[in-house]
């Protein structure tokens, strides 16, 4: 006997895609809990199973968590994303903050050689939006906002491989950045990015990629401190 692998129907596939499409276009940020099985129902015009199956498929392929009578709450923005956070969940932290500088320096260097006018304007924007999420004192709001100025200059680097494998690192970046910064925001901990934007501004790649260099070396050396005091 032949045996042939069981097709999902077409209407489940489309939902699929569209729910994908509404976490990788960022309409649904990692975090947030998108709307009830109800809500996509009507939204979609769709039978609950179809949706219900969605969600599944979502959640087993890692880009959905399902929690149990509090909702459905997005926990990356790609397969490769959801693979890494299951993976690296209980990374050491230390290991995780060499990692981060690896990329990161490298991505500065990059950077300062080939960022383009819009991408300092960006640049400029995000750590305007990086310095006013740390005087309101949020430790949610920085953490999603360093994290976003430093995938802004992962981006300004143009290797695409380079700003695909740190975005999907996302999740488990963000959670270290979260054990760093602890429960409140200190002033003695905060890491002014001005001068790093300043030397890909003035595209001096030297430069920048020991400011980058410096703000890892830095958080390690919390991480350490905080590794030790555990």
């Amino acid at each position: 006997m032949s045996l042939t692998s069981p097709r999902r129907s077409a209407l489940a596939d489309q939902v699929i895609d569209q729910l994908r499409n509404e976490i990788t276009s960022g309409a649904w940020p990692v975090g947030s809990r998108i709307p009830t099985e109800p809500e996509l129902v009507e939204q979609l015009g769709v039978a609950r199973n179809t949706v219900r199956e969605a969600i599944r498929a979502l959640a087993h392929n890692g880009l959905l968590d399902i929690r149990q009578g509090s909702g459905t709450y997005v926990v990356a923005t790609s397969e490769l994303a959801g693979v890494m956070h299951r993976r690296f969940a209980d990374a050491d932290p230390r290991h995780v903050a060499e990692l981060r500088g690896a990329l990161e320096t490298a991505a500065a260097r990059m950077a300062a050689e080939r960022r383009t006018p819009a991408d300092l304007r960006r640049l400029d924007a995000l750590l305007t939006t990086r310095e006013a999420a740390w005087r309101t004192g949020e430790v949610e709001r920085f953490v999603e906002a360093d994290a976003t100025f430093h995938l802004g200059i992962v981006k300004a680097s143009h290797n695409e491989v380079l700003t695909g494998l740190y975005a999907d690192l996302g999740t488990v970046l963000r959670t270290f950045l979260r054990h760093d910064v602890g429960d409140q925001l200190d002033p003695e901990s905060y890491m002014d990015h001005a001068r790093l934007l300043t030397a890909v501004r003035e595209r001096d790649a030297a430069r920048a990629e020991r400011e980058a260099a410096a703000h890892t070396r830095t958080c390690r050396a919390f991480t350490a401190a905080a590794a030790g005091a555990s």
